[in-house]
């Protein structure tokens, strides 16, 4: 059976799983083995690169996805933004192939190739047809190998990433971003501005990108997935061809796990605008906790449900406060946080403020309801087949997975493991992380009835170039 046609199949039932009565429990019933939602083969490839595989001849199309250990965290100290630049440079030729060659094979070819440089970890992309698969991985392996990183592309990315910087500085939603991370990460390099700032795009060099590739693109540090028209004999092929002559290590030692900065603080940067943009944060859970799955349901039911969610329903729909608002569980390598944001007009934003603190107590508690966590948990389960219905989905979701440190059957478990959690499960992690006390407030804006612990004449992190 193809991929699509299994995901259409187990969305199938999910749902009459979801409408099923009890009316006949008493029944003996033979239990039935679960249908997998992916067959993912794991192998080595001769060069000792770890593939995860979902072949799938439905369409002539391979999808790729990797990693590499250390993103902007392998800035070198006071240049934040190298990673950066090398992310959107590495396709700006190659080998003995200049720029607009280079570009002119990816597209002329229909060949979709991609960088970005994450916290932990710098990602990479492929897409290609079958046909063009040779030449698509060869396009890789010079990019990664062979950058040219040429002075006039350079100058010319550096141009416009400090064009972008310049721009960055006056828009409230990301100000309350740096304001937020240069805080609550303050002396970890998660602090640090990732695309940069005017001062490191001044004296970033040549060298320092070509450094900075070295040590980055490394085969002890790679993570890599694969969907699509290709046999496991034709991937490991293809891997080796695009990463097995890179160096095995390089220099990516980072410090241990750490505790977000500021707990119980209000950060406050003017600026004279209507709206006071709000971003707000606590110490959350790591991804190999054994509540995460409970931790999951509950951050969608206190918020990041959308519609569903209780702050969404308290704030924007009873009494108009904001137009959106939102909660999210992150787990990064070295920290983990429980965040919420949105934005309210100056003098409405304390009292949707005191109304979050006001459902962060109340879930911590007295938990969720029934009818919450079931809602929560189909969708949770329901949703996780919708976002696999192309092999670039599916590459992307592996990778993931593989960042995560879970084993390749873990898509096939996971929802197994949120249908699991009861709702002792989630008063319990609720009363763990939900401590109203403790919230880092983060606020860009001129907010009526605040008083700031701490406040900012700039963004933290963002230095000027030095005046000759």
């Amino acid at each position: 059976m193809t991929i699509r046609a299994t995901l259409i199949v187990m969305l199938g039932l999910c749902a009459g799983m979801l409408a099923t009565t009890t009316a006949f429990a008493e029944k003996p019933q033979v239990e039935k083995p679960q249908t997998k939602i992916l067959d993912v083969k794991t192998f080595k490839t001769p060069a000792g690169i770890d593939v995860w595989l979902v072949s799938d001849k439905t369409v002539p199309v391979i999808s790729m996805d990797f990693s590499f250990e250390g993103g902007l965290a392998n800035d070198p100290e006071g240049k934040p933004g190298v990673a950066r630049l090398v992310s959107i440079m590495l396709d700006e030729g190659a080998g003995t192939i200049k720029s607009q060659e280079f570009q002119a094979k990816l597209s002329d070819n229909a060949i979709q190739l991609g960088f970005t440089a994450g916290r932990d970890a710098f990602y990479g992309q492929l897409r290609t047809l079958k046909e063009n698969r040779e030449l698509a991985f060869d396009l890789l392996q010079l990019a990664l190998a062979h950058p040219r990183f040429d002075a006039d592309a350079i100058e010319r990315m550096k141009n416009a990433n400090t064009a972008q910087i310049q721009h960055d500085l006056g828009d409230p939603a990301w100000l309350v971003a740096r304001c937020f991370n240069g805080m609550v990460f303050e002396g970890h390099p998660y602090s640090l501005p990732g695309a940069g700032h005017l001062a490191s795009m001044a004296s970033i060099t040549r060298q320092d990108l070509l450094d900075y590739a070295t040590s980055q693109f490394v085969r002890s540090g790679l993570r890599l997935a694969i969907a699509g028209d290709i046999s496991q004999e034709e991937a490991a092929r293809l891997v080796d061809k695009a990463f097995g002559a890179l160096p095995l290590e390089g220099d990516n030692e980072k410090p241990g796990f750490f505790l977000p900065k500021y707990a119980g603080k209000t950060i406050l940067l003017p600026l004279n605008t209507p709206q006071t943009q709000v971003s707000i944060g606590t110490a959350g859970i790591p991804r190999d906790d054994k509540d995460w799955h409970a931790a999951v349901i509950m951050n969608y039911i206190l918020g990041g449900g959308s519609f569903d969610a209780r702050l969404m329903r308290e704030i924007r729909e009873k009494r108009g406060l904001t137009y959106g608002i939102y909660s999210s569980l992150q787990s990064m390598r070295q920290t983990a946080l429980l965040t919420a944001g949105f934005a309210a007009s100056n003098e409405k934003v304390k009292e949707a403020v005191d109304i979050l603190k006001d459902e962060w107590r109340r879930m911590a508690e007295d938990g969720a309801t029934e009818v919450e966590i079931t809602d929560a948990k189909a969708y949770l389960t329901g949703s996780l087949l919708l976002e696999l219905t192309s092999t670039g989905d599916i590459s992307s979701t592996l990778n993931g997975l593989q960042r995560d440190g879970l084993d390749a059957d873990y898509i096939n478990k996971r929802n197994a493991e949120l249908m699991k959690v009861t709702p002792d499960d989630i008063k319990r992690v609720a009363k763990r992380l939900l401590k109203a006390d403790d919230l880092t407030i983060v606020l860009v804006g001129k907010p009526e009835g605040i008083k700031p612990d701490i406040l900012l004449d700039r963004p933290p992190g963002m230095k000027e170039p030095e005046k000759k």
